[in-house]
């Protein structure tokens, strides 16, 4: 693939005009601020290098309140870096980084326990930011290297991102809300949810549970919002955070389309470029070696 340095999303969603080139702004990360999670964090600055990733500067970041053992983010991403050393396109490069950072903070909460339906959503935005990657088995190399840096299980983000979807497909609109009435594992799963949610235990809401449960609907064909609301209420989460939370993941994958195509235009146009210049030069080769025969031929 050609060299992109950046892709700005601001840029794309204001171009109308598509003969523009490709912006060379910061990257895309710059503009993914509607999809940070706010944290109240500690941070300082160390002039390091990071290998691969563009930028030069590590955050180390500590969750508030927390002992001074917790990894570091500049520990998380040299652990990234360590499982996966080939170089990565920029416009994937860059969501990498934000998500690995934004993970991080949500991974080091004290409140923080994983559950299937936050790594549904994770594994949801995953797929999607990373879809038309280059090479599967590099895609499937960076989600193992990203998820073993966080020190949790690659496997078992899998595993259950697709035991619920299964569970999802064969449910209804009303089943999928009602499930506090039946028995099965992935009932079992959002009942322990409905719980700790509810007070009983530790719940820390972040925008890929939201993915999680947005996933869910999908996959039942429960696309009214009433189904939703009920949803929220049955696991006792925030219907309004969840409906901002989604806003804001529609809007990023569509701007994140939007750059995919301008990359692609930008790499079917260099393509030709170099394809008429090497026709060009070729046809400059054939027509100094005639001119040379015929030059020998004619003694001049």
């Amino acid at each position: 693939m050609a060299a992109v340095n950046s892709v700005s999303f601001t840029a794309l969603s204001q171009c109308s005009d598509r003969r523009l080139p490709i912006p060379s702004a910061r990257s895309l990360a710059s503009h993914f601020d509607g999809f940070r999670f706010r944290k109240s964090v500690f941070c300082h600055y160390s002039g390091v290098r990071t290998s691969s990733f563009s930028s030069r500067m590590v955050i180390h970041c500590m969750a508030s309140g927390t002992g001074s053992d917790v990894t570091t983010v500049a520990e998380t991403k040299a652990n990234f870096l360590k499982a996966y050393k080939r170089p990565i396109p920029s416009i994937y490069n860059t969501v990498v980084q934000e998500l690995i950072v934004q993970q991080h903070l949500m991974r080091y909460k004290k409140t923080y326990r994983y559950d299937p339906v936050f790594a549904l959503g994770f594994v949801t935005v995953y797929d999607r930011l990373m879809e038309g990657y280059p090479s599967d088995e590099d895609r499937d190399a960076i989600f193992q290297a990203y998820i073993n840096a966080l020190n949790e299980d690659p496997e078992q983000y899998r595993i259950d991102a697709q035991k619920l979807e299964e569970w999802a497909r064969s449910q209804t609109a009303a089943s999928l809300v009602e499930f506090a009435s039946r028995e099965g594992e992935v009932e079992s799963i959002l009942k322990d949810i409905a719980e700790r949610a509810g007070g009983k235990g530790n719940f820390s809401y972040s925008r890929f549970f939201a993915i999680g449960l947005f996933r869910l609907l999908e996959l039942a064909n429960a696309s009214e919002p009433s189904i939703l609301e009920k949803l929220c209420a049955a696991l006792n989460v925030d219907k309004k955070g969840v409906d901002r939370d989604l806003d804001v993941y529609r809007n990023l994958l569509s701007k994140l389309v939007q750059a995919k195509e301008l990359l692609k235009e930008y790499v079917d146009r260099e393509k030709k470029k170099r394809d008429e210049r090497a026709g060009s030069q070729t046809a400059s080769e054939a027509i100094t070696k005639c001119l040379g025969e015929y030059s020998m031929q004619t003694g001049l």
